[in-house]
């Protein structure tokens, strides 16, 4: 039987978030050099949660020193490695190759400065409820659905928690707080779910200014109360 949730996390959780960063991405570390993905989870994860990377060490070294025999992948006891790009006799060296920079890391000090997000993992996972919000009310769908952008952002605070609220409103003045380029922001957007343009005459900065502001603002009092 395939395993449950926890026995996954436990021997193969941080693993996952390191080669769920691969995703759109080449594997093309190096020995002297980490990839761009590799290098997007390590900022993410030093600024964020740096007690997981010995775990994303140590569970990248023992898939990779005890890959699944023929019975557990029969019975679906195992961690599916996503395609990667790489030929299957390259994995095992690969998947060292991983767990060796993660321990360099750590054990030199070596970390990536904060920046913007380079990648769509990164995106994703640095704003996550940015991105649940752009996704699911700003979708293509969003006119047929809405009478206009107001009516979305108004339909979002009625149905989230007051914690939600507030925890998007904090992530929408984080990324006007990274000072991008409109043509930057709009391709931030892009990457978070959003799949129309802000509403005329709003540039990408002028309406995100505004989303903070009625998440902060009277309307969101009224949302409904934390569960």
């Amino acid at each position: 039987m395939p395993m449950n949730p926890l026995e996954h996390d436990r021997r193969y959780g941080e693993l996952d978030q390191v080669l769920r960063a691969y995703v759109g991405q080449p594997a093309d570390d190096t020995e002297d050099k980490p990839s761009v993905a590799l290098t997007a989870y390590l900022r993410l994860t030093w600024h964020t949660r740096p007690w997981a990377l010995g775990t994303a060490e140590a569970q990248l070294r023992e898939y990779a020193r005890n890959p699944p025999g023929a019975l557990r992948l029969r019975l679906g006891e195992f961690y599916p490695v996503p395609d990667v790009g790489l030929p299957e006799s390259d994995l095992q060296s690969w998947l060292f190759m991983l767990a060796d920079h993660i321990k360099r890391s750590v054990e030199e000090g070596e970390v990536p400065p904060p920046s913007a997000p380079v990648t769509h993992w990164e995106w994703q996972t640095r704003f996550p409820e940015f991105a649940q919000f752009l996704g699911g009310w700003f979708s293509q769908d969003m006119p047929d659905e809405f009478t206009d952008h107001d009516a979305a952002v108004a339909d979002y605070v009625s149905q989230a928690a007051r914690p939600l609220i507030a925890r998007l409103a904090g992530e929408v003045h984080e990324l006007l707080d990274l000072d991008l380029e409109e043509s930057d922001l709009a391709s931030a957007l892009a990457e978070l779910g959003m799949e129309v343009d802000p509403p005329a005459p709003y540039a990408p900065s002028g309406w995100l200014q505004l989303v903070g502001e009625q998440l902060s603002g009277p309307m969101a009092e009224y949302g409904p109360p934390a569960t």
